[in-house]
């Protein structure tokens, strides 16, 4: 079992610079996400750690010693690629076994790891086959069995989920928690999925153009977004953004979106009051909008009024698309509203979920 760290870690591709400056440290036996758009230097962090790429500028440590010079045999780690790579013209059992033979491990424990792996995966019943007579869904327990047989400090997960149908992905991601959980060893799992880094992660490192935005528990995440891109980014339909000017008039603060103007609970004006007639950006997700009729308790409500342009139906909720002005934005309501296509229609902001941020530096305001 170890740890990772990364340095100070500048990593360029000629005059491209993938990675710029991380500081990151993941702990023995955590299940650490990195997530982020394609390009964001995610699956090049996850190279890094492997050996596969050798960094520019800092130092990558396992287990508090610097490995920069290591070769990738010798970091004691696996990985497990989008593609599978496992070798056609062998079994189930020796491509698992493969990488034991290579280190001359004894066949009697070669043949222990492969089986107590395959049980723990499920796939004890298909050890003859060849990846040919296989599903996407057992060939990538095979990729996952070939690396835990070798009992590495580190597991390197990049994009494993990605060729699997949906209802799969679902299915494997619990199986990858679970695994975490038997084998309790470090887990570092690249995705552009937020999806799977929410409901896997102990903690998630939001990364965008080779920089780590924010890194903490998908809950903080979550609740606390640090900027815009982590707010807009991390959740599913993602955050409504409104662009508008913080006023305060009679002692009550008012954010003025300009086709409507909602007020600022009263718990929340002193970390606000220092940017009253200064442009701000509103973000409120689309789940914290509710139709009057299905007001949920603790809600600190504002209504708003917005033209109705297009309703999804989505069986438990319902996605429901607004224009107020110059704004667009997306509430989830429950399936029981009543709203109609091309009328008016009051949504309710709860403001107790607000989220207010300098668009000049696009960094929350606390």
């Amino acid at each position: 079992m170890a740890s990772v760290t990364f340095d100070h870690v500048t990593k360029r591709f000629g005059n491209v610079v993938a990675l710029n400056d991380v500081n990151l440290h993941i702990e023995d036996k955590e299940f650490l996400v990195l997530v982020g758009p394609s390009g964001c230097g995610k699956t090049t962090a996850l190279r890094i750690i492997a050996g596969l790429e050798d960094v520019t500028e800092g130092n990558i440590l396992i287990d508090g010693k610097v490995v920069n010079d290591v070769p990738p045999k010798d970091r004691d780690i696996a990985m497990v690629f989008q593609s599978y790579a496992l070798y056609p013209h062998m079994t189930v059992f020796d491509n698992m076994a493969f990488g034991l033979k290579l280190r001359k491990v004894p066949k009697d424990e070669i043949k222990r790891r492969v089986y107590a792996a395959a049980e723990m995966l499920g796939i004890q019943d298909l050890l003859d086959r060849y990846p040919k007579q296989l599903s996407g869904g057992q060939r990538q327990r095979v990729a996952v069995g070939r690396a835990i047989v070798r009992k590495p400090k580190v597991f390197l997960f990049d994009e494993p989920l990605s060729n699997l149908d949906a209802k799969l992905r679902v299915q494997t991601r619990a199986e990858l928690s679970k695994l975490h959980k038997q084998l309790q060893t470090t887990f570092v799992y690249v995705t552009h999925d937020q999806v799977e880094a929410m409901t896997m992660a102990d903690r998630i490192a939001v990364m965008n153009k080779g920089v780590i935005q924010q890194v903490d528990t998908p809950q903080k995440l979550y609740d606390e977004p640090a900027n815009l891109f982590v707010a807009g980014f991390i959740g599913s339909p993602a955050m409504n953004f409104f662009p508008a000017t913080l006023r305060q008039e009679e002692g009550r603060l008012y954010v003025d979106a300009g086709a409507f103007t909602v007020e600022v609970p009263e718990d929340r004006k002193a970390r606000y009051l220092g940017h009253v007639n200064r442009r701000v950006i509103l973000g409120l997700r689309p789940e914290h909008m509710f139709h009057p009729d299905f007001l949920p308790k603790g809600v600190v409500p504002q209504p708003v009024e917005g033209l109705v342009e297009i309703i999804e139906p989505m069986g438990s909720e319902k996605f429901v698309y607004f224009r107020a002005g110059e704004h667009t934005f997306v509430a989830r309501v429950d399936p029981r509203a009543d709203y109609r296509l091309g009328e008016r229609g009051v949504i309710v902001f709860d403001m107790a979920r607000m989220h207010l941020f300098d668009p000049e530096t696009e960094k929350a305001i606390r």
